[in-house]
């Protein structure tokens, strides 16, 4: 049976709001980060004698690190993210490595402060440091950097605020070996993070103001030992002016009877927005500690590096050349208690030229 037109009409005006309306509660977007940098190392490579007949300063233009996000928002508070990531650092094979570096669904219930996740998502700690720091640009942060813990992993888990963020956490339970590495044996890393904001500033959200910021870890390592990790962070952010004090304790074994080795970090960073200006300074001091259970009881150079204090000093000023371009020339020195060797001096001695671009 055929309806009357007018009815038709009404019908077909009636299907098309309700798909425009199921459309425009689903929102899908692309955006993108990417990091390129000029190296210019600061120590003469003695290695080049072999090639070139005398030693020289080793420079490379490369791409350190490009992101792509694929974000979606849908009815009913559900949400997904995916996000490759190509890592500038060739591979063996010459070429640069992409893999997944987000893949996961949250869901925020109806007039809930919390989001609940499951998937390759973020660890609660690093993406909320990199938030403070706002200088991933230059390289990876403090715990980061010395293989505290993997920004990201393969688990389940929430996170929240409340009180337009005087107050917000994240925890998780995790497989502990990160989204660039194989899954382990069947023990999981269990990981948390609450920050609290003891006094407000001209700059909102979850790392603006006053904070104390604590973080736990309680693992099992692959092999049964264990994974363990304690922070505690103080710091300070305006819209002008970034502090920040860090320390961390880590204890690691690779089995239920092997002896437990600890290791500490130590960093503190400022920066300051110039008044009146694009430009900024950056200011950053790193301590690490591969062991502080062990004394030094050789000069062999491999040794060194895996058993000696570390030590990195970055300082630097960037310029903002539009929301979507900033750039940034700093200078990395790491250096080790015990003295370094030309191969350590030569990668950990640096000047850089970053550029960081988003779409």
């Amino acid at each position: 049976m055929r309806l009357p037109v007018a009815r038709r009409v009404m019908f077909a005006v009636t299907l098309g709001l309700g798909v425009h309306t199921a459309a425009a509660r689903a929102q899908v977007t692309v955006g993108g980060v990417g990091y390129l940098q000029y190296a210019y190392s600061l120590k003469e490579d003695s290695a080049l004698i072999a090639t070139k007949g005398s030693p020289g300063h080793d420079n490379n233009f490369d791409v350190a690190r490009a992101y792509v996000n694929i974000l979606g928002k849908f009815a009913s508070g559900v949400q997904t993210r995916i996000t490759t990531d190509v890592d500038g650092r060739k591979a063996a094979a010459n070429q640069l490595t992409i893999r997944l570096k987000y893949a996961f669904v949250g869901w925020t219930p109806d007039k809930s402060a919390l989001t609940f996740k499951t998937g390759l998502f973020t660890t609660p700690w690093i993406d909320y440091e990199e938030a403070l720091y706002g200088y991933r640009m230059q390289g990876t942060t403090l715990y980061d950097r010395n293989s505290f813990f993997p920004s990201s992993d393969f688990g389940i888990g929430a996170d929240g605020m409340w009180h337009y963020d005087a107050v917000n956490m994240q925890v998780g339970v995790f497989d502990g070996e990160g989204y660039s590495n194989a899954p382990g044996d069947p023990g999981k890393d269990v990981e948390g993070r609450v920050s609290f904001r003891l006094a407000k500033t001209d700059l909102a959200g979850k790392v603006g103001g006053l904070r104390l910021t604590a973080y736990g870890q309680v693992g099992t390592a692959t092999g049964g030992g264990s994974r363990n990790r304690l922070i505690g962070m103080l710091s300070y952010k305006s819209k002008q002016v970034t502090l920040a004090a860090e320390y961390g304790m880590r204890q690691d074994s690779t089995g239920a009877k092997t002896p437990k080795q600890k290791g500490a970090a130590f960093g503190a960073y400022a920066i300051l927005n110039i008044p009146n200006s694009k430009a900024a300074l950056l200011l950053r001091f790193d301590s690490f500690d591969p062991n502080t259970d062990s004394t030094l009881t050789t000069q062999n150079a491999a040794a060194n590096t895996t058993v000696n204090k570390q030590t990195r000093i970055i300082a630097g000023v960037s310029y903002a050349i539009s929301p979507n371009l900033r750039v940034l020339l700093d200078v990395d020195s790491n250096s080790l208690q015990s003295g370094g060797n030309n191969a350590f001096d030569v990668a950990n001695k640096t000047l850089f030229f970053h550029t960081e671009f988003t779409f």
